[in-house]
């Protein structure tokens, strides 16, 4: 049967705000779709958890099911929408292994078993498209899967976590708390009523092991990542950056680690300071962008919504697209492999600037014992500027930003200082980024 003839069965797994929008699209568009796969398509069924749930009247009811596996077992192409570990695991491994491509967005599994998911499809000759896995609907995954594999990827960074941007554009702009910032933020449903995926960096973390595979051709294990969230960031820290130039950003960053001929990845999610010069300092409210070093192609910068039913929906809408031609022109699969086998660096290995927040004791020689203290580790200081305490407090802040130096020398100062009997409270460390 030629494409033109076969009439493509599509099934969804979830029927959530994602999978809704897909839905709709699926049958509000179908002519216009059907002319860009070249051939014709219909929705055998969706999967959802119950029957009796209150939905978007666009869904036909005579479309719903109870029964993933027979969704799974009726289709040309599955559409994964339901999130989490399981059953998601099981119903994108029995469609792959039957040969039936899979479009997901599914964050948290592929982080956590992209290499076994990928195997599987690999012995079931079918293909995985994962493109809404990463910044919703900004193209990222497709630009690091095809139109860079001849290039070399020195480093990906980003802001992969709308929640997280908003919260730190706000404190920011409007010189709001982080506990005010918070609340708006949940208040708005960019927070869940547990908020620590977003909040302590695992989100972004998911997000960047992801790239990291595409970029270097590696498999990241998602616990290998050095995560800190934005918890701790306060109003002072902000302002203090904008008088210093710099806003404060929650990064996930992929990075090749060269010494000699041995390479290396390190991936990590932090909080840094990013000059305000810098395209990612201009990533306003719950927006995402990425930024790709490659060796021949330079900078690249990728922007856009990154969370959203209707933003993610059109990544997913993509990869239908793109499974249904594969699968109407009878072109082969593309399998994903990790072939290069980099070994993953600690952040021990990192080189960077800091930037030093403290209290220290408001007398004469503070600042040469600080210096010393910096000295001793082969830190160096670029810039260091003393406050003085707010009106009935003792002490002053003491900022010091540092030219590079290895994570590991940073660690050793910090716990130098921490105990000197000049600094009285180690408040903040901060890396410098971009």
């Amino acid at each position: 049967m030629t494409g033109q003839d076969r009439t493509l069965r599509i099934g969804v797994l979830g029927a959530g705000t994602v999978g809704t929008q897909v839905i709709r699209q699926l049958l509000e568009r179908q002519d216009e779709l059907e002319q860009r796969i070249g051939g014709h398509y219909t929705i055998s069924a969706v999967a959802v958890r119950s029957l009796d749930a209150p939905r978007d009247p666009a869904i036909p009811t005579a479309l719903l099911t109870t029964d993933a596996q027979s969704v799974v077992d009726g289709a040309d192409v599955v559409v994964e929408l339901i999130g989490g570990i399981h059953p998601a695991r099981e119903l994108i491994e029995r469609a792959l292994s039957a040969g039936k491509d899979v479009i997901t967005g599914n964050k948290a599994l592929l982080s956590e078993y992209q290499t076994e998911i990928f195997a599987t499809g690999r012995r079931g000759g079918a293909e995985t498209y994962y493109e809404a896995a990463v910044a919703a609907a900004i193209p990222i995954v497709r630009p690091l899967q095809d139109s860079l594999v001849g290039d070399k990827v020195n480093r990906v960074l980003g802001i992969i976590n709308g929640s997280t941007n908003y919260i730190l554009d706000q404190i920011d702009t409007r010189g709001i708390t982080m506990e005010q910032a918070l609340t708006e933020a949940r208040e708005l449903g960019y927070l869940e009523a547990d908020p620590s995926a977003d909040v302590d960096g695992y989100d972004a973390a998911s997000k960047i092991t992801i790239l990291a595979g595409l970029a270097f051709h590696t498999h990241v294990p998602v616990e290998s990542v050095y995560r800190e969230g934005i918890g701790a960031v306060t109003l002072e820290q902000m302002q203090a950056a904008q008088a210093a130039g710099y806003v404060i950003k929650l990064l996930g960053i992929a990075e090749r680690l060269v010494e000699g001929e041995d390479e290396s990845v390190n991936v990590r999610v932090y909080p840094a300071l990013i000059p305000r010069s810098h395209p990612l300092a201009a990533v306003r409210g719950a927006k995402n962008a990425v930024f790709v070093e490659a060796q021949a192609a330079g900078d690249l910068m990728f922007y856009g919504a990154g969370a959203g039913g209707a933003a993610t929906s059109s990544t997913v809408l993509s990869d239908i697209v793109l499974a249904a031609k594969r699968i109407l022109t009878g072109a082969p699969p593309q399998f994903i492999t990790f072939e290069a086998h980099l070994p993953i660096a600690p952040i021990e290995r990192i080189t960077a600037r800091f930037q030093i927040t403290m209290r220290v004791a408001d007398r004469p020689g503070v600042l040469a014992k600080i210096a010393e203290v910096f000295a001793a580790q082969d830190v160096s200081v670029a810039r260091m500027s003393q406050e003085q305490a707010v009106e009935g407090a003792s002490g002053a802040t003491l900022i010091v930003v540092t030219h590079p130096a290895t994570e590991g020398s940073l660690e050793q100062t910090v716990e130098l200082l921490k105990n000197s009997d000049v600094v009285s409270e180690v408040v903040s460390v901060l890396r410098v980024e971009g």
